[in-house]
């Protein structure tokens, strides 16, 4: 199960490459607002996402299984656990109300929001932060499940990529703010 959650989570990471780097595209004004790139990521990836949810959801039901049966939960060694889990139930919160926000906004060729002010603002940008801490505190186990051991050079390059990734993101969704309340 865990090897299969391990290849679920490279393709939802493919996807949401391909959608947050689209979706950026399309809120700088860069790419048409119909564009069928970011749409047909998003709900490939919202699929793939509901499923890892479900797992993550089945191995935590273990796990609480297993410290109700010892007796003991060992929070301080496992808090690296337990911010995953964390991290990825906020994700979730935030995921849904990124589709609530932008789901069907797309009109001809620009993208425009009914409303995008402060509050809408501060939910992307705490997606975007609660993204980057569910990932990098994940992809160490991520690498090794992959069987890559040594995950230090690798680690480190994917680390800037993504980090350069998820700043563009947050910048995309600064920028889109900028346009729909200044300009």
């Amino acid at each position: 199960m865990r090897k299969f959650n391990a290849i679920l989570t490279a393709a939802i990471m493919v996807l949401f490459l391909v959608h947050a780097v689209a979706g950026g595209f399309q809120l700088a004004g860069w790419l048409a607002g119909g564009s069928v790139i970011p749409q047909t990521a998003a709900w490939a990836m919202t699929v793939l996402v509901g499923i890892h949810t479900l797992l993550g959801i089945k191995l935590t039901a273990n796990t609480l299984k297993a410290i109700r049966s010892s007796g003991a939960s060992y929070y301080k060694q496992n808090r690296l656990f337990w911010l995953r889990r964390i991290s990825g139930l906020a994700v979730m919160l935030f995921l849904i109300v990124h589709v609530v926000i932008f789901e069907g906004k797309g009109e001809g060729s620009s993208y425009r929001l009914s409303l995008f002010e402060g509050v809408q603002l501060a939910s992307q940008i705490l997606l975007v932060v609660s993204l980057a801490l569910h990932i990098l505190s994940n992809l160490k186990p991520a690498m090794l499940s992959f069987g890559i051991k040594s995950c230090k050079e690798l680690g480190l390059d994917l680390l800037v990529v993504l980090s350069v990734l998820l700043l563009l993101m947050g910048a995309a969704f600064v920028v889109y703010y900028l346009r729909w309340n200044v300009f």
